[in-house]
């Protein structure tokens, strides 16, 4: 009996084992996906619907999906930019083939684009926004973020501040709206609206930064969503007037894990070097023009000072990621490590970077999560870029070494030549260049993390209705020391304690941080409505965000650690923390696919005004009739697409706005504004200008738009035009005697309109299984115009001065007036002779009051230009590929300040009594540069137009290098290819239009290596 039992044991256990064999049998589908030319589509995705299984196809369009178990599928082939394809198979013990052929997607006119809080589909957009994606990013070395979109984008320029390393770009979305506020757009990073505040020069706000943006991974981005107009902005508010940036990272996509490596080697070098008297032609002009001291000064050596402080700059570019999906959670990780040196010695940065971003889904897609966390650190080193002028002024006849071991070892000018040893330096000489440079150790490590956790619910028993909450936060840590030996002449005077000793070097500290956290919920509805042929979709909102930043101050100290009597740091009295709360609402209606009314309200709230003006309310209201969609164009062959669209909306701006600038707080004294106490200096409680009005500024705009598309979308293409008007600038106003704590305050009294003409054409000029050629060309047309600048019309006010320049106390050389432009140059007419050359010190009496003073100056010509353009191709021919990026630049105008401090007799024969070098401009003008007018002369404002070639790139494709897996590609670039331009200068692309010790942007050579796995 127990031998029966054993038998049945047995068999019962081989049953089912037999059942789950049977049960867990698994099989394989294999196929290739084709383009609608019959050609292999590479990278497309394949995945088993209601998996995580799926696969990439390869270089020949082939895929393998193994692991599927027995029974009825849904296989779906999947291409950006093409329509997917769902086919239905049964999964056996057999390998089953399934081919695909996709279509094109309308180009990409149902692809989604990320707009304002939510995604829409590209044919529905009634807002003027261009999305760009990582496939037409501009190629190299690219350090920071929005370099990835120069000349990409009808309306917008990106001009990088210098080619120092992470010194980021001034981004303008239709030449910004503002005049004494930022004009720097809104960059919102995964649903993380980042903080705008820069100093008054442009720079970052956290100590030891060059540029925020620099401690962003670029690497990281898969696409930015371009916001232009109002309609499209709106739901931003108060920040919206400059435009706005939606940056979308990379995320996991469902299959197997794909590992991605890409590195980047490059060389950077020095493109052109100022042009300045060589040893040789100083040498001839000094004996031909110089007294028998000035000719005695004159040294022997042959020396090409730009050469001595110019370097090759190295950098290499690593970036490493996997991403894939398991089960419910796609994931992707990734780690980027950059080293780049600048081509200005002792300058570099070196940065870290890691991102996590993990999108579950739960309770079959109702509930979905997505973690966004980018963290960096990054190190630099800061050259003395004082070094840049002294270059292009030292004596080129004099050593770089002057042989002794005072001032470490480098050549300075004494006040005693005769007297090397204990002579001290001559007062206001130029500074060794190389010792500016070697001699400083700036150093610093910043520190930034970007996340956010994005919760999206979609009810059980409405599931059109969606409840979405985001978490954010964007830290900021930054600090470092700045440290000059007691033995460089750079800071030789140094300060003297109150024994009469005299300290010298620089051994400071800095540091500061920044935050921003936000919270937000909001409720997102659509739905499909067939019988009346409609769709709704809708949103709705809070929004809480606070940002604090907190600068630390320390005193000044010596580089034996003394610090100097009354430069004890002056605390803020709280914190400096603003707060900004909004609510917010967006409907947006299609009618039969023809007609789309879209309207949105935001109102915000912020604690920079008072309590009377903490609220403003900015709507926007847009409409597009898709014309290709009526009958008499139904059947067309030529027209695939044509739609118009109108916009109208109001944004603010607060940016630039002090904290508590609305009333009159006390604030110890700056360190220049101390009470003296015997030896000590003490900082002493005193009122501040206010001005309670004070309020956000306002832009109306209008927005007129067509989009278009011919020849079954192979040429698309979008013309816009805009005008706007921005209410409520704000502008330094005078106050009467007694009235005020100020003699001047901020206050908003002024208006600008500007108005422009955008263009952007796409074209496929060549789509085959071999051969593909597509080339896009964007034109952007803009001026401006400040309408207001008083309470009331004062014809007798100039203006607001504008643009300090180098040479004097406290010059300017722009203007901000009424009825001109913003950023207009203001100068004196030059009067020319016979030979065409500019008189000395003779300008035109344009008054005719027989005296030429500042009654005389005009407004002459514009640092914004007026067009700039974007073209660039990309050709492939099977594995191989090439394209370039250029753009062009019309109308804008660059006061050329190297020829106005140098180019001038009296840079070489100066009142200091040495010996200083000049540009060769110099030669050409003959000008003394003795008349206090010289630097205001409008024979310095030169044309700065230009054409450049950003990129040229080529690349090949090896496809699979470890058997059936793998896929490796070489590429190479050039950045900065080549500039032709009229403009006497280094580089005509210069913020505010002024040339002044301008660090270079070098050329740089790239070669790169990408493998996928």
């Amino acid at each position: 009996m127990r031998k029966n039992y054993s038998k049945k044991y047995v068999l019962l256990c081989a049953f089912l084992m037999m059942s789950v064999m049977a049960f867990a049998q698994t099989g394989s589908i294999k196929g290739k996906v084709f383009d609608e030319t019959n050609a292999p589509l590479p990278g497309a995705t394949v995945s088993i619907d209601g998996t995580t299984i799926g696969s990439t196809t390869d270089a020949n369009g082939n895929f393998t999906i193994n692991g599927i178990k027995s029974g009825n599928v849904t296989v779906t082939a999947r291409f950006l930019g093409y329509v997917a394809i769902k086919k239905a198979v049964t999964v056996g013990t057999s390998v089953i083939e399934v081919s695909f052929s996709l279509k094109p997607d309308n180009q990409s006119l149902n692809e989604v684009v990320v707009i304002g809080y939510g995604t829409q589909k590209k044919k529905d957009l009634t807002g003027a926004i261009t999305n760009i994606t990582s496939k037409d990013f501009q190629k190299g070395v690219i350090t920071t973020p929005e370099q990835l979109i120069a000349g990409k984008v009808a309306g917008v320029s990106v001009i990088s501040n210098s080619g120092a390393p992470g010194a980021g770009s001034q981004i303008r979305i239709r030449g910004g709206a503002s005049l004494s506020a930022s004009n720097s757009p809104l960059i919102v990073i995964d649903g993380v609206p980042l903080d705008n505040s820069r100093n008054t020069d442009g720079t970052s706000k956290i100590p030891g930064v060059a540029d925020p943006l620099s401690l962003i991974n670029p690497n990281d981005i898969e696409s930015f969503s371009v916001l232009k107009d109002a309609s499209a902005t709106a739901i931003y508010g108060n920040r919206a007037s400059n435009g706005v940036i939606l940056i979308t990272t990379k995320k996991g996509k469902a299959g197997k894990p794909v590992i991605d490596f890409t590195t980047q080697f490059s060389v950077g070098k020095l493109t052109k070097e100022a042009s300045v008297l060589t040893a040789d032609q100083l040498r001839d002009y000094v004996k031909a023009n110089g007294t028998a001291a000035q000719i005695a000064q004159l040294g022997t050596a042959n020396t090409d000072w730009q050469k001595q402080i110019y370097q090759t700059a190295l950098t290499t570019d690593n970036n490493l990621s996997v991403s894939g999906a398991t089960k419910v959670l796609p994931y992707r990780v990734s780690v980027g490590y950059l080293d780049q040196n600048g081509i200005i010695k002792t300058s570099s940065l070196e940065r870290i970077s890691g991102g996590i971003n993990l999108s579950p889904s739960f309770f079959t897609d109702h509930f979905k999560v997505t973690l966004n966390l980018k963290g960096s650190q990054v190190k630099q080193r800061f050259a003395d870029e004082a070094a840049i002028g002294s270059a292009v002024s030292f004596d080129p006849t004099k050593p770089v070494y002057s042989g002794s071991n005072r001032f470490g070892g480098y050549y300075e000018w004494l006040d005693n030549p005769a007297n090397p040893t204990s002579s001290p330096l001559k007062g206001l000489a130029t500074i060794n260049p190389l010792g500016r440079l070697e001699q400083q150790q700036n150093n610093s490590t910043a520190y930034r993390s970007i996340g956010n956790l994005q919760l999206d619910y979609k009810f059980h028993f409405l599931p059109e209705l969606h409840a979405n909450v985001n978490l954010g936060y964007d830290i900021s840590k930054g600090s470092g020391t700045n440290i000059v030996p007691d033995s460089a002449a750079s800071n030789y005077n140094g300060f003297k304690d109150a024994q009469g000793v005299t300290h010298r070097g620089i051994n400071n500290v800095y540091k500061g941080t920044q935050s921003n956290k936000i919270f937000e919920g909001f409720f997102s509805y659509a739905k499909d409505f067939k019988n009346i042929k409609s769709h709704v979709d809708a949103i709705a909102g809070y929004s809480y965000q606070d940002f604090l930043l907190t600068t630390y101050n320390y005193a000044t100290f010596a580089y034996d650690g003394t610090k100097q009597a009354g430069t004890d740091p002056i605390y803020p009295f709280d914190k400096p923390e603003n707060r900004l709360i909004s609510v917010y609402g967006r409907v947006n209606y299609v009618y039969d696919d023809k007609y789309t009314l879209t309207g949105t309200v935001r109102r915000d709230g912020s604690s920079k005004f008072n309590p009377d003006k903490q609220f403003g309310t900015f709507p926007s209201v847009a409409f597009a009739w898709k014309i290709n969609r009526e009958a008499f164009l139904a059947d067309s062959r030529t027209i695939s697409d044509l739609k118009l669209r109108l916009g109208y909306g109001i944004t603010g701006q607060q940016d630039g706005i002090g904290n508590y600038d609305y009333i009159s707080y006390y604030n110890l004294s700056t360190k220049t504004a101390q009470y003296q106490l015997g030896d000590t200096f003490y900082s002493l409680y005193r009122p501040n200008g206010y001005y309670y009005n004070r309020t956000w500024e306002q832009t109306a705009a209008i927005n007129v738009a067509l989009d278009f598309g011919f020849i079954d979308n192979r040429i698309t293409g979008t013309l816009d035009y805009y005008n706007r008007k921005t209410s409520n600038l704000l502008n330094n106003i005078s106050q009467p005697a007694g009235t005020n704590f100020s003699n001047e305050i901020v206050a908003n009294v002024g208006n600008l309109s500007s108005n422009g003409v955008e263009l952007n054409i796409n074209a496929d000029i060549i789509r085959s299984a071999d051969i593909n050629w597509s080339v896009n060309l964007n034109a952007t047309y803009n001026t401006n115009k400040i309408t207001k600048l008083t309470i009331a019309p004062d014809p007798s006010y100039a203006g607001v001065p504008a643009g300090g320049i180098s040479g004097g106390t406290g010059n300017n050389i722009q203007i901000q007036s009424v009825g001109y432009a913003k950023n207009s140059f203001y100068v004196y007419q030059q009067v020319y002779g016979t030979n065409g050359k500019p008189l000395d010190g003779v300008y035109v009496d344009r008054n005719n009051d027989g005296v030429v003073n500042s009654s005389d100056l005009y407004r002459y010509k514009s640092a914004d230009p007026k067009e700039y353009f974007g073209f660039s191709s990309n050709f492939s021919y099977k594995k191989w590929s090439v394209g370039f990026v250029t753009r062009a630049s019309i109308g804008n105008y660059v006061y050329n300040n190297v020829f106005s401090s140098s180019g001038v007799s009296l840079s070489v024969f100066n009142s200091i009594g040495i010996l200083n070098n000049a540009s060769t401009n110099l030669l050409e003008s003959g000008l003394s540069g003795s008349s206090d007018k010289n630097k205001l002369s409008d024979y310095y404002v030169q044309n700065g137009s230009f054409f450049k070639m950003d990129n040229a790139n080529i690349g090949y494709n090896f496809g699979k290098i470890f058997g059936n897996t793998g896929n490796f590609r070489v590429s190479g670039n050039v950045q900065n290819v080549f500039t032709i331009t009229k403009y006497k200068g280094l580089d005509p692309e210069v913020n505010n239009g002024i040339d002044n010790n301008f660090y270079p942007r070098p050329r740089t050579y790239v070669l790169g290596l990408s493998l996928t796995l």
